[in-house]
């Protein structure tokens, strides 16, 4: 043996952490590492199944897939094997020596400590083969790529430290063979009952048989007969759990499917099951994750359900079946009319496809219609994770647009928390009569938006407003326009027409404190007319003296400091500087004869409404002397 052929290497730093983590028991069911092992062993058998179809001299004359378990009692070993797609010396570095994912220092970073939380992130992130150090000090792993000669197998093994060794091997059967040396106090599972209930608990689900050596009798004393050959058996129903009726189905065989085909540890909250049969023949398994994974923003990410036809794998990820912003949902989805050899550039062609992904967005959105009125506890659960990828909808998917609407939740002014509970529906059935608008306002965070001082006029006459502070909230807003075909209004935008809301009372006064200001602003637009697009009186304050309010197509400042902060360049636009006629600040400086001292004074308002919107200013420094030159004024 070479030295080219047997190496040592150190782990991936990421893969050390994780590791560690294996080690450390994270997963509090330490049984799950053979649904893993098992899981993964189906995954290779359906990638060769996918792969023989363009060449099937891969199968090596052996077509029958299967997967084996194992055991020896003498020699505390359980071993899981498969005669799947197998890996090169290559692939099993990059598999077993590093994590080849995107967004693995993302993944670190969340986890917190918290075991049972932690195990979550882990199922989530797919490391399943790691979980054999749950129960074993060592592991070794023999594999070949199929297709390739019996002398390129390989032989993986480690201890659990930081390094592992990789060498060449002979090894004649293509696939993958897992060797665990069962930690001392892990020997409960070399063990042919409790493997099979293991099998039967997690796995029965899987298309792929699951054989074991079937049990034999103990000989009775005196029997010197000789023991009948070994007999395989198959532990597992070995049929596709979708191809089954839902009658025959049980809630845990739905959960542990879900849990094999998502890696997730957490149980799904709803999922549906449905066959379509007509012009398009296909069945589609479909549920909804009760925990978002690490990196659900990441829109580049892997997503999409497992493509089948006609029961034969196909692909992972397949994206062309469900919009962006549904990428939360995991599933299958097996068709009868698609060809064997279909790729992912045809299924962006086929006409078929638009018609299936119009349905399975259709039947996703259904499921939480159905959920939300019924079992709204789960819908908040689910808001509560996924909101803001929902709020992604109205712009990808206009067809679609007002039943995601209805699905939307926000948090308003009639509520004293941040919580998102409320929908459209409600607000519309609550709206004052006369008021034809549906009121947003949107800032950085709740309580900038909250504590907003264009919300004193509608506190003032029992106007609810909606509340919005995540980040897609204002683009969601500008793909929305209207609901119930009622239209939705900015009240930062523009000037305020709150139409019959008003008396004539109210607008006739307004009409005078506008005639009587019309010095003032004169004079205010003088001092800052580098700085505003126009100065006026408003109406829409009752405790402040100014406010900043943006043209009414221009874009909100929520936006525009997002936009900032993504390095994107920025329409040219000026604020408008409202203020109130009845605050005595305001009457005070329309007496201020000094024109120097009311420019001092009319630029600290304008400053101080950028602060109370959640903005910054151009030159803290300058506003800082100017507020403390002030003060001194008022101390002597």
């Amino acid at each position: 043996m070479t030295a080219a052929q047997k190496e040592t290497r150190g782990f991936q730093t990421e893969a050390k952490q994780l590791l560690h983590l294996m080690i450390h028991s994270l997963y509090s069911n330490r049984e799950i590492f053979l649904r893993e092992l098992v899981s993964n062993a189906s995954d290779a058998a359906d990638k060769l199944r996918f792969a023989a179809l363009k060449d099937d001299s891969l199968f090596e004359g052996d077509s029958e897939l299967k997967i084996r378990v194992e055991f020896d009692k003498d020699a505390k070993t359980v071993t899981i094997s498969d005669n799947g797609i197998g890996m090169s010396r290559d692939e099993v570095v990059e598999h077993l020596g590093t994590i080849a994912k995107s967004g693995t220092a993302a993944f670190l970073q969340n986890l917190t400590g918290d075991e049972k939380k932690d195990s979550h992130l882990i199922g989530q992130f797919g490391v399943g083969f790691y979980s054999a150090f749950i129960v074993a000090d060592k592991v070794e792993v023999f594999t070949r790529r199929a297709g390739a000669s019996a002398e390129e197998g390989v032989h993986w093994e480690c201890d659990g430290e930081a390094e592992y060794s990789v060498e060449t091997v002979a090894k004649a059967d293509r696939g993958t063979s897992i060797v665990l040396h069962l930690k001392d106090d892990q020997t409960e599972f070399a063990d042919g009952w409790r493997l099979r209930s293991i099998v039967k608990k997690y796995s029965d689900h899987i298309s792929i048989p699951v054989v074991m050596e079937k049990e034999q009798p103990m000989p009775e004393e005196g029997d010197d007969s000789e023991p009948p050959a070994p007999e395989d058996e198959v532990i597992n129903t070995a049929t596709a759990l979708w191809t089954r009726s839902r009658s025959e189905v049980t809630d845990e065989e739905y959960t542990e499917f879900y849990k094999h085909i998502s890696h997730d540890f957490a149980e799904p909250l709803k999922w549906s099951h449905n066959r379509v049969e007509g012009k398009l023949d296909y069945t589609s398994l479909l549920y909804l994750p009760s925990k978002a994974p690490f990196d659900m923003y990441n829109r580049d990410g892997s997503r999409g359900v497992k493509l089948y036809v006609q029961r034969t794998f196909i692909m992972d990820d397949a994206e062309q079946f469900l919009p962006m912003y549904l990428r939360f949902v995991k599933g299958v989805v097996d068709s009868a009319d698609l060809s064997l050899n279909v790729s992912r550039e045809i299924l962006q062609k086929d006409p078929n496809i638009d018609a299936m992904r119009s349905a399975l967005t259709k039947r996703v959105l259904d499921m939480l219609e159905k959920m939300a009125k019924k079992e709204p506890e789960d819908y908040a659960k689910f808001w509560a994770e996924f909101g803001q990828v929902l709020k992604e909808g109205p712009a990808e998917d206009f067809s679609n647009k007002e039943k995601i609407a209805k699905l939307l939740r926000f948090a308003t002014t009639q509520t004293d928390s941040d919580a998102q509970d409320q929908s459209l529906v409600d607000y519309v059935e609550r709206m004052k009569e006369g008021q034809d608008k549906i009121y947003y306002v949107a800032a950085e965070n709740f309580n900038t938006a909250k504590n907003s001082p264009h919300l004193e006029v509608f506190r003032k006459k029992g106007i609810e407003v909606l509340i919005l502070s995540d980040r897609v909230d204002e683009w969601l807003m500008g793909n929305m326009m209207d609901f119930d075909s009622k239209q939705f209004q900015d009240v930062a935008k523009g000037a305020l027409d709150l139409g019959d809301l008003d008396t004539e009372e109210e607008k006739k006064a307004q009409e005078e404190s506008e005639k009587e200001m019309a010095s003032l602003i004169e004079r205010a637009k003088e001092a800052l007319k580098d700085d505003v697009a126009d100065v006026r009186i408003t109406h829409r304050l009752t405790d402040s003296p100014a406010c900043l309010a943006v043209g009414e197509h221009d874009m909100g400042a929520q936006m525009r400091r997002l936009m900032e902060q993504a390095g994107q360049a920025l329409p040219e636009s000026k604020p408008n500087l409202e203020l109130n006629p009845d605050h005595p600040l305001v009457k005070k400086l329309d007496m201020e004869p000094d024109e120097d001292r009311f420019g001092e004074l009319i630029k600290i308002l304008f400053d101080q409404a950028n602060l109370a919107e959640g903005g910054t200013l151009a030159d803290p420094a300058t506003y800082v002397q100017r507020l403390n030159k002030l003060l001194l004024e008022l101390s002597n």
